[in-house]
């Protein structure tokens, strides 16, 4: 009997889920071997024939190669040496019944040399179909377990503001289940007062609840302690304001791994735009070519965006400063080149590649910048569910945002994206996007 799992717990799966999983993506890499075989070689005779015996014994042959080896048991996703020399096993395996279907002449190929290559392929495909999910699936998981804070520790106000309440508030933010933004108080006297570090905030009727909503970001609830004489210690309020994630965790997966061949794929093609860019550069203004820049990401964790240096070496010697467009006396001649036709942006291939952020998503900010639109706008933390994009929705719509007053309008689009999260919008965005660059739009 096939021993059955809990599918819910963060980073699990089920064995008949895995042996389904792995037995696709074998055939898969085998039917691509030999469809590269065919596309290298002279056309077959009876092709289809060799297609058909050679997925069935694939099919056995991993079959066996699993059950054997007992890869399908590890119902967790993650890369260890266990989890590779299981893999190995069941390529050996599988690729053994292959070679006997072969001397048989069970599967015929026109010549020896193409019946080596042809397994050759099928192993190194099979091996990389069976370690990429896994590789990809664990660091999905890892990343979302990083992130459990973001998605289940609530936002919480305190009723009242007597010993009891600021008991309950230190018992609350120690069992770490909530965040505790402050006190609530209907008395107007103790508007403005702080207690442990907390603000408390008076309200005389709902209106001003909902006002808090916003000012504060997002409340989930309000706990009540024992002597405000209630049952239920815990009010949910509405979700009208706490923006979550809308794209499910498969999708997630899909989305990394479209970012990581894509961003490898455009990293190769575009080499030699990057080798001229770097020469322009440094020929008119020396090095750095490379321009740094701390900026935050998913999870609020900081990264360095890179970016081909655009100014002047001592652009921001005053001070951070928003680039102010085409007319920014700092731009360099080549600077501006690449500034208009978004050649700038080229080295965040290599953000994208690495995990920092994705092709699509919301324009990452320095840290100087998320302060400031954070005393006018705290819903700003919702967007570290999501990594950071070299393209966004709110750019297609708001252009470049070089005034607090814009950066408060990109974040209502970014939260509109948050909200709409999925692969149909990413896709709808990133072909907006090619065809606004190819029309010659500035952002």
């Amino acid at each position: 009997m096939v021993k059955k799992t809990n599918k819910t717990a963060i980073g699990y799966t089920s064995e008949r889920l895995v042996l389904l999983q792995d037995m696709i993506l074998s055939l898969l890499a085998s039917l691509l071997s030999i469809l590269l075989v065919r596309w290298l070689a002279e056309p077959i005779p009876g092709f289809t024939t060799v297609v058909v015996h050679s997925l069935l014994f694939a099919a056995a042959g991993s079959l066996i190669g699993m059950l054997v080896s007992g890869l399908h048991r590890i119902v967790r996703r993650y890369l260890s040496y266990s989890v590779v020399s299981r893999i190995l096993a069941t390529l050996l395996l599988k690729e053994t019944v292959m070679i006997l279907a072969v001397l048989l002449g069970w599967i015929l190929l026109p010549t020896r040399t193409l019946t080596v290559c042809a397994l050759a392929v099928d192993t190194l495909l099979t091996a990389i179909a069976m370690i990429y999910p896994r590789f990809a699936s664990a660091v999905l998981y890892r990343e979302e377990a990083s992130l459990a804070n973001l998605s289940y520790r609530r936002n919480a106000l305190i009723m009242g503001t007597g010993p009891d309440a600021v008991r309950l508030a230190d018992q609350a933010e120690r069992i770490g289940r909530y965040v505790v933004l402050g006190f609530l108080s209907s008395d107007p006297a103790m508007a403005g007062r702080v207690l442990r570090d907390k603000m408390v905030y008076t309200y005389t009727s709902t209106a001003d609840i909902e006002a808090l909503h916003w000012r504060l970001g997002g409340i989930d609830c309000i706990l009540f302690p024992k002597d405000a004489g209630r049952k239920n210690p815990e009010i949910n309020l509405p979700e009208s304001v706490k923006q979550t994630d809308g794209m499910s965790g498969v999708e997630h997966f899909i989305k990394r791994s479209f970012d990581i061949v894509l961003s490898a794929i455009l990293l190769i093609i575009f080499s030699p735009a990057l080798l001229v860019c770097a020469i322009a550069i440094r020929l008119e203004d020396g090095d750095p070519v490379i321009y740094y820049q701390e900026r935050i990401g998913r999870g609020g964790k900081p990264f360095n965006i890179l970016k081909f240096r655009s100014m002047r070496k001592d652009a921001e010697a005053g001070g951070p400063e928003l680039y102010a467009g085409e007319e920014d006396p700092r731009l360099t001649r080549v600077g501006k080149f690449l500034r208009q036709h978004h050649l700038d942006e080229l080295p965040q291939l290599w953000n994208v590649f690495r995990g920092d952020m994705s092709f699509i998503g919301y324009r990452p900010e320095r840290q100087y910048y998320i302060d400031q639109i954070m005393e006018r706008n705290p819903r700003y933390q919702y967007l570290y569910q999501i990594r950071p994009g070299v393209t966004s929705y709110a750019t297609l719509y708001n252009g470049y945002t070089d005034t607090l007053e814009k950066m408060l309008t990109r974040l209502d689009l970014d939260l509109y994206y948050l909200r709409n999260h999925s692969l149909r919008f990413d896709m709808m965005v990133l072909a907006k996007t090619f065809f606004s660059i190819i029309g010659g739009k500035k952002f």
